[in-house]
């Protein structure tokens, strides 16, 4: 979950011209935070009240916005995160990298490996206990860019954009299949991560998952291609309102095409801007959304950098393993054990996160000024490398 270090190598001015130090950047820090705060929201909602979170036909607007499976949030915060991995991946690798030196570029391979594996197992065993966890995905995602992180910058968005296709070509396929009488359960319904046999560990870590690489790798790509150019001023402002206009259009073509076809259902699938049928337009505008929340978040918190807000928000950006993992253990605590949070409905779910979020923020801040690294962020560096 801990992103590798957000840091860029630059030059130190009245030094020798070799010198160097790391400048921890602000921006992603945040942005992971923030995004971290909205995947704690829309689990919480989801978890406490399960199908209770869906919202019905008469649904107020609240209900409807944070719909875990079909809201405009859906999914979007997690994608943010993912858009923010990949920035971290290529700050990450920007020495070996640029400089070409193989050995230098072996190391940094093995060492996302390691790291994607050290998270798709843990990933793995948290499923037994937080079904759908992200943390299963991300490691995969690590492995994946440990083998994509040289290719030049048109390839990863070759990459990208194959993930994406891919996924809606699958998605029609099986629209295709379903509508002629022949299911596909063996790929829609391969079971759980950790009751399934490896073709459906296979299956649901590329496709049928919560999170799959087809088509979520286009939202890592896109922050590696983002984390090698670093936009800042007109050039971040450019990239937020592209993304935005991307959203915007994504949507008002989903209106469009699928204005007047209610009950045709392949076509609206086909066209379908919902998180889990997965087409190009679901897509393409979450991706635009996390790029203009990054460009935003990143935007204001370089301008206010030295804000106590901003620095209570980047030392919980720093560490979002650790509150990852606390806040499905706050919930299993409160919830499943002592019964201390009812399952009643979207406002208590609201302040449940909201409670969290308090004490976590003011563990963050505490913690990374007086001990440093979190806890779980000096384990996963010290197995992970």
């Amino acid at each position: 979950m801990n992103d590798p270090q957000l840091t860029r190598v630059v030059p130190v001015e009245h030094l020798t011209p070799t010198t160097h130090r790391r400048e921890r950047l602000v921006g992603p820090d945040v942005v992971r935070a923030v995004a971290l705060i909205g995947v704690v929201v829309m689990n919480y909602h989801g978890y406490l009240n399960g199908s209770g979170a869906v919202a019905g036909p008469d649904a107020s607007f609240l209900d409807r916005l944070f719909d875990p499976w079909t809201g405009v949030l859906s999914t979007r915060f997690a994608a943010t995160f993912m858009l923010v991995a990949g920035v971290g991946i290529s700050l990450l690798t920007e020495r070996s990298r640029t400089s070409g030196d193989r050995e230098a570029i072996r190391d940094d391979r093995w060492r996302l490996v390691r790291r994607g594996l050290l998270l798709y197992g843990g990933g793995f065993l948290l499923d037994w206990v937080w079904p759908g966890t992200i943390l299963f995905f991300y490691g995969a995602t690590f492995v994946v860019a440990a083998l994509l992180f040289t290719l030049r910058t048109r390839w990863l968005v070759v990459v990208g954009a194959t993930s994406a296709l891919a996924a809606a070509a699958i998605n029609a396929w099986v629209i295709d299949r379903t509508l002629d009488g022949r299911p596909v359960d063996w790929l829609t319904s391969p079971g759980t991560l950790t009751t399934e046999s490896p073709r459906g560990l296979l299956l649901d870590t590329f496709v049928n998952g919560t999170h799959p690489l087809l088509p979520w790798l286009a939202f890592c790509s896109a922050g590696m291609v983002l984390g090698r150019v670093l936009p800042t001023g007109r050039r971040l402002a450019t990239v937020g309102i592209a993304g935005a206009a991307v959203t915007l259009i994504t949507y008002l073509v989903n209106h469009v095409v699928t204005n007047g076809r209610a009950g045709d259902v392949a076509w609206i699938e086909a066209w379908s801007t919902r998180p889990f049928d997965r087409g190009l337009l679901y897509t393409l505008g979450t991706l635009g959304s996390s790029l203009a929340a990054y460009a935003l978040v990143s935007w204001l918190a370089e301008r206010s950098r030295d804000h106590a807000a901003v620095r209570t928000l980047g030392a919980a950006g720093e560490m979002t393993l650790t509150l990852y993992l606390g806040h499905v253990a706050v919930y299993l605590l409160l919830v499943d054990v002592l019964d201390v949070v009812g399952r009643n409905g979207l406002t208590t779910a609201l302040l449940f996160a909201l409670a969290y979020w308090t004490l976590a923020l003011a563990f963050a801040a505490w913690w990374r000024r007086f001990i440093g690294m979190g806890p779980a962020e000096r384990l996963y560096r010290r197995l992970g490398g």
